[in-house]
């Protein structure tokens, strides 16, 4: 599978994971929900924030891939097309902040391990599901997302992989903050 471009997308998503993983271990364990100023969250919220967003994607891109298995969808035939050059420079831009939607804005209840342990488990889920499809034509499975645009499965994948390394690079900020 690791020449598939599933394969592919599950070696981002791995990276951004592990570059995760290092910013939040920088933060000492009893900072972790400690918020670098009023207006920023902790690496707590931040790590439930990127488990919603995930399960949100996740949800997306199974209920995507189950309608066009039922439409009877072939083989890949296609290449798997980049995320659009326009939303990897705003994952990338850390200048321009943005505000979340409420259904992903973190409620703060969860602290940073509760939260690592949600991204892993729905990580899990995400890799089982995409992994059930391998070699189907996952670049023809869309999702018109209202803000970003029309997706294929891979550059869903590849955008929760860059939300993550957005946010691991936040995390490095709030490392640099505390320490």
């Amino acid at each position: 599978m690791s020449n598939t471009p599933v394969g592919e997308c599950f070696a981002n998503l791995d990276q951004a994971r592990s570059g995760l993983r290092a910013a939040v271990d920088r933060v000492p364990e009893h900072r972790r929900g400690e918020r670098p100023a009023p207006d920023r969250w902790s690496v707590s919220e931040i790590l439930e924030h990127l488990s919603l967003v995930e399960r949100r994607f996740a949800a997306i891109i199974a209920l995507r891939i189950s309608e066009a298995r039922a439409a009877g969808l072939g083989p890949e035939q296609n290449p798997r097309a980049a995320l659009p050059p326009n939303l990897q420079q705003m994952l990338r831009d850390r200048a321009s902040r943005r505000n979340a939607p409420d259904a992903v804005q973190p409620s703060g209840g969860v602290d940073h391990v509760a939260g690592w342990v949600e991204l892993e488990r729905i990580r899990a889920e995400l890799r089982s599901t995409v992994a059930e499809a391998d070699g189907l034509a996952l670049s023809t499975v869309t999702h018109q997302h209202p803000v970003f645009g029309t997706l294929s499965v891979y550059q869903l994948m590849d955008f929760i992989a860059g939300h993550e390394m957005r946010h691991a690079a936040q995390i490095a900020g709030i490392a640099d903050a505390l320490t």
